[in-house]
């Protein structure tokens, strides 16, 4: 029996699990592309629209167009006041309903490891990105630790759950993310690690926030209150609780961009 693929169909849950960690790590990872104001975007996998936010924000597009292939995270999308010059399409990023060389810049944010198969959609990236355009991604580094709940996830192994992991978990390896860019064909690839903090006002509050992950969240609540408590007695070893019993916890992304051959 194959384990229920993870998605994700609510873009106010998703907003509250990772709209500001996206929004965190997004920031970083724009300042590390530096693109030049005027570009057309797209933004692959767009999900409801908090990294979409950042680009029409900060980058002075002259065109952004954001696909995902779950319509209620367009909705949300869509709602944000900042996203209104963006266009929003429901589409999957294996087969893009764009032409080619349609943008000079392909983004991809928090999603390589969700795609069944990672070559093909760098490779539509590619293909609807000029020549001498941009191509880019960064992704949670969830084999090495780095994602946001990796810590519950971790005590919830050790506690005997079985933890489902996105179906391209390996595609967010730095490694693996340099190999997709240069063996589809691009130049000038670079990688690079994002680190990103957040403080939460206690154990339940970061919890919380964690239930609402697929891969978490049906766990949990599932468990008896007393594997509750011992899970949440387990984290409070784990993460560092200051005086004030608040957490401050840091998360990592890796990075990868490389432009379209000429």
């Amino acid at each position: 029996m194959t384990d229920p693929p993870i998605r994700f169909d609510d873009g106010a849950a998703y907003e509250r699990m990772m709209g500001v960690w996206s929004q965190l790590a997004g920031q970083q990872f724009l300042d590390w592309l530096a693109p030049s104001a005027g570009q057309r975007w797209i933004d692959v996998g767009c999900g409801n629209g908090a990294f979409t936010e950042l680009i029409v924000q900060r980058c002075a597009p002259d065109c952004v167009d954001g696909v995902d292939p779950a319509e209620g995270q367009l909705a949300f999308a869509r709602a944000r006041p900042a996203c209104r010059p963006a266009r929003f399409k429901q589409g999957d990023a294996m087969a893009l309903p764009h032409a080619d060389k349609s943008f000079d810049v392909a983004v991809m944010a928090l999603v390589i490891f969700f795609v069944p198969d990672p070559t093909k959609a760098v490779a539509e990236m590619v293909r609807v990105v000029r020549s001498g355009g941009s191509v880019a991604a960064y992704a949670w580094d969830m084999r090495g630790g780095g994602f946001p709940w990796e810590p519950v996830q971790a005590e919830l192994r050790a506690l005997g759950q079985k933890i489902v992991y996105p179906p391209s978990v390996d595609a967010s390896r730095i490694d693996a993310m340099r190999e997709l860019w240069t063996d589809a064909g691009m130049t000038d690839v670079e990688t690079r690690a994002i680190t990103v903090q957040r403080t939460f006002d206690g154990i339940d509050d970061f919890l919380s926030l964690g239930l609402t992950t697929p891969s978490i969240g049906p766990i949990v609540r599932a468990m008896q209150s007393s594997d509750v408590d011992t899970l949440k007695a387990r984290l409070r070893k784990r993460l560092p609780v200051d005086a004030n019993g608040r957490v401050t916890y840091s998360a990592r992304a890796n990075a990868v961009k490389g432009q379209v051959r000429k």
